[in-house]
């Protein structure tokens, strides 16, 4: 995997397959990415009635591990660390000191005997992968016994997508995903392709759609041809139009634009994903947030007319701007224009009428 000479953007191990398919490509958190291949509204409606196939090299994956790896992550992520089994993943965030999102991430266990030194996957955003990292390190010299490596370069990631996912990774690898618990994972050896040494893969019951789907970690060089066998089985390759129109339609949030360093999780409303009962790298600040109240939150709105909610667009109430949107789109399952924003916090309840600007 190299950068491309003429604009310096990274490209993924499947990047010659979207251009022989004829993908529009364009830039995304330092990679060249496809955005779409037959049409983002067509790719969407194929991921909620059949499946999709999605491109999703470009996020960070780091794996830590050592003896200290796992006080290292429960001093610095939100949710509980200690009690991820062999085989378990955890969605929550890393904060800096005043609560504010670094980034979400996903934490999973890599499989072993609990008895082992732990080894850890930290799956995060493609365009905070250098400032989740530079973060972990700063806080690596207190936690002596612990290994970073980085591994996004020499491993690819797809995700599937959709209620047939798990029929087409039986049919593909032979494996009944249908078992697999959500937030679970596995490590599997598929059938043997011709004229590739076997290699090994996991298979995690995750996704970024609303939709029951796995995520796909292999080695770069076999990329190629997972997304194929995916494809052959009638998995419909999608872009990032769809995938961001998949996530803002089930309410998920896309980091550096509905959450970042400035954002905190109660305001976000993801309490959640949020252990207060232990320490970590900004409680101190959300535990005071949480006593006194927060005075904006991020709210789900639907427009009653046409058009489209873009990010920075101001929120009116009744006269006054009462917060800003963050995301918005086309909905096919509503099939309307639906957004993300923060308001005030008493302009925050459901059915509250808001305008946009």
């Amino acid at each position: 995997m190299s950068p491309l000479p003429e604009d310096g953007l990274l490209l993924t191990a499947l990047h010659d397959i979207h251009l022989s398919s004829g993908a529009r490509l364009v830039p995304f958190g330092g990679w060249d990415m496809p955005l779409q291949y037959s049409g983002i509204l067509a790719e969407a409606r194929s991921v909620r009635s059949t499946c999709g196939i999605f491109d999703v090299s470009h996020m960070g994956r780091l794996v830590l591990e050592g003896a200290d790896s796992l006080p290292l992550l429960e001093k610095l992520l939100t949710p509980q660390i200690s009690n991820l089994t062999p085989g378990q993943s955890r969605y929550g965030f890393l904060l800096n000191a005043d609560g504010g999102i670094i980034d979400d991430i996903l934490v999973s266990r890599l499989e072993g005997r609990l008895e082992e030194a732990p080894k850890f996957l930290v799956v995060c955003n493609a365009s905070t992968r250098k400032v989740v990292s530079s973060w972990l390190h700063s806080w690596m010299p207190n936690f002596s016994g612990v290994k970073l490596s980085d591994t996004t370069f020499n491993t690819a990631m797809i995700a599937l997508q959709g209620p047939t996912a798990a029929s087409v990774i039986a049919e593909v690898f032979g494996f009944q995903a249908s078992s697999l618990r959500r937030f679970r994972f596995v490590t599997h050896k598929p059938p043997k392709y011709p004229d590739h040494e076997p290699f090994t893969m996991s298979i995690s019951r995750t996704g970024y759609t609303g939709e029951d789907g796995f995520e796909i970690i292999c080695p770069s060089d076999a990329g190629g041809l997972i997304w194929k066998s995916l494809e052959a089985y009638g998995a419909t390759p999608c872009g990032l139009g769809a995938r961001d129109a998949l996530r803002l339609e089930a309410g998920l949030m896309l980091s550096g634009v509905d959450i970042n360093e400035l954002t905190t999780p109660l305001e976000a409303q993801l309490d959640r994903f949020i252990n207060l009962e232990k320490s970590f790298v900004g409680r101190d600040t959300l535990v005071l947030q949480q006593s006194r109240g927060v005075s904006r939150k991020l709210v789900g709105f639907r427009l009653l007319n046409k058009g489209i909610a873009r990010h920075g667009y101001s929120i009116h109430g009744r006269t006054d701007q009462i917060g800003v949107v963050t995301s918005g789109g086309f909905s096919i399952m509503l099939d309307t224009s639906i957004g993300l924003g923060y308001v005030s916090v008493e302009h925050s309840e459901i059915g509250s009428p808001l305008s946009i600007d």
